[in-house]
């Protein structure tokens, strides 16, 4: 009877613990008349580290009502809005930080985690996210991701920043793809929406002392998506705020962070409140230049001339932003990386934004300090133009020609 517990709690697990759930099975069989205590004093160390970690990572299963799995859920994808729809599965994968590789992950049904009161990305903010979509193809069998292996790099390159492992591009792709198809009935139709796609990368290990976690999680989940501002694909309204600051030099405003966003909320709400859609930050040293908004870049049209604010640690490198910036430069436009004042963007002609999220937002307003400044928006603009370009390619309804897509069959 006991050997046959630990077998039912070792297929619980996740692949990490299994080993050492086979080492208990073995001391199980062997342990004669000793009992369950010999068994566990035989399993030692090994054993007891095996239940901290069990405790403090296992995902566990939600109590949500999954009686319309088959049915694929009563979803009016008309009117499918930007916020959490929780869906069946999610992709967990674990690494120590001695060890330092991830180990091959695993789908989980989507439900809670539990995670140390200590752990590393509680206590001291140790954790990055990536953002990224997948949509149904034009014959609605098979699935299109964007630029998967750009989100990626940007992790590795945000793990390095904070101390943590992170996957491989490979094993970042895979992970995305088998959630994809593991929620596929979740996919919107074409044209309604997309699939959006969260991985994390927490430091999930306990951690008293300002340190890197001793072990880390790496989890995709999913959920439908429509558009982003509540204004759907009409011009947004922005507002510059010049006290409150998202990024500094030297900081972590060019990682995508955890970090970076909780300190946005009071800018972010304050300008909702006062009726605009979203916030334009300025530099913190000179108060100057712009930066990005809470979770979009920023491009400004002049005389034909396209300029977005450089990224030189204080801005996320967007996947939108550099294809954007690659395909207005194969239309011909000249596209500058630079510093742009607040007097480049009073002047402009045309404003947007663009982001996974937002895709390419005309913005049809910017406010700043207390003036109202207007921009040209409507079907001859360049962010229309290129918001169609750009949703082409990722659909599958245009020629890729630049091997951005990625095919989910």
């Amino acid at each position: 009877m006991a050997a046959a517990a630990a077998s039912s709690a070792k297929r619980a697990l996740l692949p990490w613990a299994r080993d050492a759930h086979h080492a208990l099975a073995r001391a199980l069989q062997g342990c004669g008349g000793g009992g369950l205590r010999g068994a566990l004093q035989m399993a030692g160390s090994r054993w007891s580290l095996l239940q901290c970690r069990w405790r403090s990572s296992l995902p566990q299963l939600d109590s949500a009502d999954r009686s319309d799995e088959e049915s694929g859920g009563e979803i009016d994808w008309d009117n499918l809005g930007f916020g959490l729809t929780p869906t069946d599965y999610m992709y967990v994968m674990r690494c120590s930080l001695e060890d330092g590789v991830f180990s091959r992950g695993e789908l989980s049904r989507y439900g809670n985690i539990e995670l140390s009161p200590s752990s590393g990305v509680i206590n001291y903010g140790q954790g990055l996210f990536e953002g990224l979509k997948a949509y149904r193809t034009a014959n609605q069998q098979g699935y299109m991701l964007f630029r998967p292996e750009e989100n990626a790099r940007r992790m590795q390159h945000g793990a390095e920043r904070m101390c943590m492992p992170s996957p491989s591009v490979e094993q970042f792709v895979h992970a995305v793809k088998q959630t994809v198809l593991a929620n596929r009935r979740w996919v919107p139709p074409q044209g309604k929406g997309a699939l959006y796609i969260r991985p994390l990368l927490i430091g999930s290990g306990p951690i008293l002392g300002l340190a890197p976690a001793p072990e880390y999680m790496f989890l995709i989940y999913a959920a439908p998506v429509g558009t982003y501002f509540k204004e759907g694909l009409a011009p947004i309204n922005l507002v510059v705020e010049d006290s409150l600051h998202r990024a500094m030099p030297g900081g972590t405003g060019g990682v995508k962070t955890i970090t970076n966003y909780a300190p946005v909320l009071k800018a972010q709400m304050d300008a909702k409140s006062k009726g605009f859609t979203d916030v334009l930050y300025l530099d913190a040293v000179h108060k100057t230049y712009l930066e990005e908004a809470s979770s979009c870049n920023l491009f400004i049209v002049k005389d034909g001339v396209v300029a977005t604010p450089a990224t030189v640690g204080t801005i996320l490198p967007g996947i939108t932003r550099k294809s954007v910036i690659e395909l207005a430069r194969d239309r011909g436009y000249q596209v500058e990386e630079r510093l742009v004042s607040i007097d480049d963007l009073i002047g402009a002609d045309e404003v947007f934004c663009t982001g996974t999220a937002v895709v390419v937002a005309p913005v049809s307003s910017v406010t700043y300090q207390g003036h109202r400044y207007e921009f040209r928006t409507g079907q001859d603009t360049l962010s229309q133009t290129l918001h169609t370009t750009l949703t082409s390619i990722q659909m599958g309804l245009a020629e890729d020609k630049k091997g951005w897509t990625v095919a989910i069959d």
